[in-house]
């Protein structure tokens, strides 16, 4: 019995990992719709900046996601090739990237996507890429 209960813990150990911290993210982008900004905390470093989610009737999707894939620079299909930087595509089609559209940042201006300065948006790429994709958080919050 007691072998059992050594070797089911010694299971949840490796499988689990043997602290709360090995669940949380390396890399963690909050997106508030309403503040138009991201904060992005990267280890010790906090950075905030500013973004366009999307105008008026379109939708930028609430919730927590993982990224699903990256691009250094992608051409929307769906608007007119509009280049698309720096990608972190995070739902489908909705995607975290550069814009030259900067002056639009600070207020609704997007199809649904979040656009940042295209300086932003590289650092924010590299960082994913770094940080791994199980290791990275994107939450977008009213």
């Amino acid at each position: 019995m007691k072998k059992t209960v050594l070797m089911a813990a010694l299971l949840a150990t490796i499988l689990l990992g043997s602290s709360v911290e090995g669940w949380a993210a390396k890399l963690v982008a909050r997106i508030d719709v309403s503040s138009q900004t991201m904060t992005v905390r990267y280890g010790q470093a906090v950075y905030r900046w500013r973004v366009s989610t999307a105008r008026k009737g379109y939708v930028t999707p609430r919730g927590t996601y993982r990224p699903q894939r990256t691009a250094r620079m992608w051409y929307s299909r769906k608007y007119d090739m509009s280049p698309m930087p720096h990608s972190v595509f995070y739902r489908g089609g909705y995607a975290i990237h550069g814009t030259g559209s900067v002056k639009s940042l600070g207020r609704p201006a997007s199809h649904g996507c979040v656009r940042l300065h295209p300086r932003n948006a590289a650092a924010f790429y590299s960082m994913v890429r770094k940080a791994g994709f199980r290791n990275t958080r994107i939450v977008v919050t009213n």
